[in-house]
């Protein structure tokens, strides 16, 4: 492992990391495992790391093409930790984003390439750890139920989020509500499983599906829909006292932009929809953490 130094205190550093592992999640994710040596880093559960997509020979025509495109340099990219520090390797998530003609103004630079590349044992360069998607640490004295709302890779942060209270023991229990098209998609599916057999007064998780036409046959922790406002005034009775972790697509910088050229509204997505149910239900802003992906 190799860092830069800093002088400055809690600055994030650059590492060299291998690629130890690559697994698949999905069709169109995976999980890298990274060894970032002997010394293991100090970071928080629910943080983030960067690559510079610059590091990466094989994306240099494509990065000039879209820096041409945009009037700007290609910036770095963020991926949300899936691990947890009690665990011997750094672990992201990354999803290959779409490109849909009409709707996306510019196709995805780096994800395909993380999830499509074969980069088991290579070596990467990334800035960590950075993000305030944490637990706090007085956080069983502020609340005794923490809710996690989650969408697609937003699933990712939460994950590790609730493998370290559970490995630390923490006195909240946990909730966690998953909103994916299909159950193919769902992330961490057999190991959210296996924890909330571990920890059934713990760890509670229930899913949501918008494209399945028979959800039942998955369980009845699986329910058809959008998450709507009835099923968290179901899950949350007590919304004066809970911590709620909200991660997942929110309207993009684009999106608001053509909605001003436009003059017409963005459509609202997963976090505004139920930032917005909250709020209604009368859960706090300041008890309310939220982690938006694009």
């Amino acid at each position: 492992m190799s860092a830069v130094a800093t002088n400055a205190r809690n600055r994030p550093l650059e590492y060299e990391v291998t690629v130890a592992g690559v697994r698949r999640e999905t069709a169109d994710t995976v999980t890298l495992s990274l060894d970032f040596g002997p010394e293991r880093p100090a970071y928080r559960a629910g943080q983030f790391i960067n690559l510079d997509p610059h590091q990466f020979r094989a994306l240099g025509r494509t990065a000039a093409w879209l820096q041409d495109k945009k009037g700007r340099k290609e910036t770095a990219r963020s991926y949300s930790l899936a691990s947890a520090p009690h665990e011997p390797l750094v672990s992201i998530t990354v999803k290959d984003e779409e490109y849909i003609s009409g709707v996306t103004l510019y196709p995805p630079l780096l994800s395909p390439y993380l999830v499509h590349a074969p980069l088991t044992g290579s070596r990467l360069r990334v800035l960590g750890f950075m993000g305030h998607y944490v637990l706090p640490d007085d956080v069983e004295e502020r609340t005794d139920h923490i809710v996690h709302l989650i969408a697609g890779s937003g699933a990712v942060p939460n994950f590790g989020l609730i493998k370290d209270a559970l490995h630390r023991g923490l006195r909240p229990r946990h909730t966690l509500l998953c909103s994916n098209k299909t159950w193919a998609d769902t992330l961490f599916r057999e190991e959210l499983e296996a924890l909330e057999r571990a920890h059934p007064e713990r760890l509670r998780v229930l899913h949501t599906l918008t494209r399945e036409t028979d959800e039942s046959r998955y369980g009845a922790t699986v329910r058809k829909g959008r998450v709507d406002e009835a099923l968290l005034e179901e899950l949350i009775p007590e919304r004066a006292t809970c911590l709620v972790y909200v991660c997942g697509p929110a309207i993009t910088p684009w999106d608001r932009k053509k909605s001003l050229e436009t003059r017409t509204p963005a459509t609202p997505r997963f976090m505004e929809t139920v930032l917005g149910h909250l709020h209604t239900l009368g859960v706090d802003d300041k008890r309310i953490k939220r982690e938006a992906f694009g």
